[in-house]
């Protein structure tokens, strides 16, 4: 299976002068839990994640004046289209993130996460399959 065949296509992207509460209620509109970030001035292409905001949020920074550049991961793994689902979970292993941004020649066309690639690898939930829950 491939990447491009799990990957979210919505690809919401934000600018580093945004704030985080921006960036947050963009990303709450989209449902999604990562934002690409096009900053020419910083080398290109970064990503910021609902997990960036709760970071800067828990330590009392004020979501109305922190800017996305201040929290954007910059070095940043890329996965092709191409790529398997197994080279994608390897990668966010290895890592220790939840997405990777997409490429394809350069520009972004989707991002995986982690919950894409579960959703593909378990079996459909139904009442007949879903694990039972105990206390």
């Amino acid at each position: 299976m491939l990447v491009r065949e799990v990957m979210s296509t919505v690809v919401l992207t934000i600018g580093p002068a945004h704030t985080l509460r921006q960036a947050a209620a963009l990303m709450s509109a989209r449902r999604v839990g990562a934002a690409v970030v096009y900053d020419p001035d910083a080398g290109g292409i970064g990503i910021l994640t609902e997990r960036d905001v709760l970071v800067s949020v828990g330590r009392g920074q004020d979501p109305d004046t922190e800017r996305t550049h201040s929290h954007t991961t910059t070095d940043v793994v890329f996965a092709a289209p191409t790529w398997t689902v197994e080279e994608a979970a390897g990668a966010m292993a290895h890592g220790g993130f939840r997405h990777l941004i997409v490429l394809d020649g350069g520009e972004p066309v989707g991002i995986v996460s982690v919950r894409d690639i579960i959703r593909r690898w378990a079996p459909a939930r139904s009442p007949h399959n879903a694990p039972a829950v105990t206390a």
